[in-house]
């Protein structure tokens, strides 16, 4: 059944199944109404280039919402964000176009917040990893408890307009959650008190220590940030995602996948083509996704940095993408 529903491009999937109960390995708890809700961040502005921006279309193109509802979930469109193109900003060399990224990671904030308060579970396809601090503010306003932040990726995304001199903010998004020294006050201060995030609040999974600037290496080191390396992810998908889910609070979580994390040559889906040959597969990446979905504490999936003209000559890379976002999301209803 199709609906219109309020909200720019928003519409309304539904499924006969309404309730559902959550469980994490052999604990169930009481049934709740597990519906998601599907927001779009077309926005390659905080990126090295455009193309990320097409990853919301593609993914709905390639029928994500249509398996979503054939898997028994019920699902509701909120529709897109403003569509934001990359372009050079010459007059920000160091922080390229951080007023129209911090823009839309508020906007991101507002659409999310009435989703979440009502009990559903938000996937936000980006756009890029700043998306992160959009659904951390979204989770923080819910005042039930500090947020934690399950972050799959193959970078800390601890950089900042100093360490750094390309400019782009999408290695750049944890370090503003953090509020580390040298970053952008528009950014770092854009969703309240700060900082968003306290160290405690994130675990990084699948970092690739070598790709680390020395900057990133050195935070990581004096905040004693909890890490674990894709090597480790790969041998171990689904304990190492339970060592991670163990060091985050009690509170709502969010789970981040930057595609980037993946083997690009078993799934050629990332805007960075430097991760060949290292890293886990997409079905090993799944595998501690699931475990994530099956954590009560669950409020949010967020994909970033996939950019669909990588998978041109692969398409069935989106394809099976689309099924395993699918399979991990299935699992938060039993």
């Amino acid at each position: 059944m199709l609906t219109r529903c309020g909200g720019r491009g928003a519409r309304c999937l539904v499924t006969a199944t309404a309730v559902r109960g959550r469980c994490r390995g052999a604990h169930r708890y009481p049934p709740v109404v597990t519906r998601i809700s599907v927001v779009g961040v077309p926005s390659s502005a905080a990126s090295y280039a455009a193309g990320q921006d097409l990853a919301p279309a593609a993914l709905r193109s390639a029928g994500l919402l249509e398996q979503l509802i054939a898997s028994g979930l019920e699902v509701h469109d909120d529709g897109d964000l403003p569509h934001q193109i990359w372009s050079p900003d010459r007059d920000h060399p160091l922080a390229q176009n951080a007023g129209q990224a911090t823009t839309s990671m508020q906007q991101l904030a507002d659409r999310l917040d009435p989703l979440l308060a009502r009990g559903d579970i938000a996937l936000v396809l980006g756009g890029n990893c700043t998306i992160a601090l959009g659904v951390a503010a979204a989770l923080r306003r819910l005042d039930a408890g500090a947020p934690g932040l399950l972050y799959l990726d193959r970078h800390y995304d601890l950089n900042t307009p100093e360490s750094i001199m390309d400019g782009a903010l999408d290695w750049m998004g944890l370090a503003h959650a953090l509020d580390l020294p040298g970053c952008l006050d528009t950014l770092a201060g854009a969703f309240g008190p700060r900082p968003l995030l306290q160290p405690h609040q994130v675990a990084w999974l699948g970092v690739e220590p070598q790709t680390a600037t020395q900057w990133e290496r050195d935070q990581a080191d004096q905040l004693g940030l909890h890490m674990t390396t894709s090597e480790a992810l790969a041998a171990d998908p689904a304990g190492t995602a339970l060592t991670a889910l163990g060091h985050l609070p009690p509170g709502p979580l969010a789970v981040h996948i930057d595609v980037d994390v993946l083997d690009f040559i078993d799934a050629p889906l990332a805007e960075n083509t430097d991760c060949r040959n290292t890293g886990p597969t997409l079905d090993q990446t799944t595998t501690a996704l699931i475990t994530a979905a099956r954590d009560q504490r669950m409020r949010t999936l967020s994909i970033g940095e996939l950019n669909p003209t990588r998978c041109a000559g692969d398409p069935e890379a989106l394809t099976r993408f689309i099924t395993s976002i699918t399979r991990i999301l299935a699992a938060t209803i039993c």
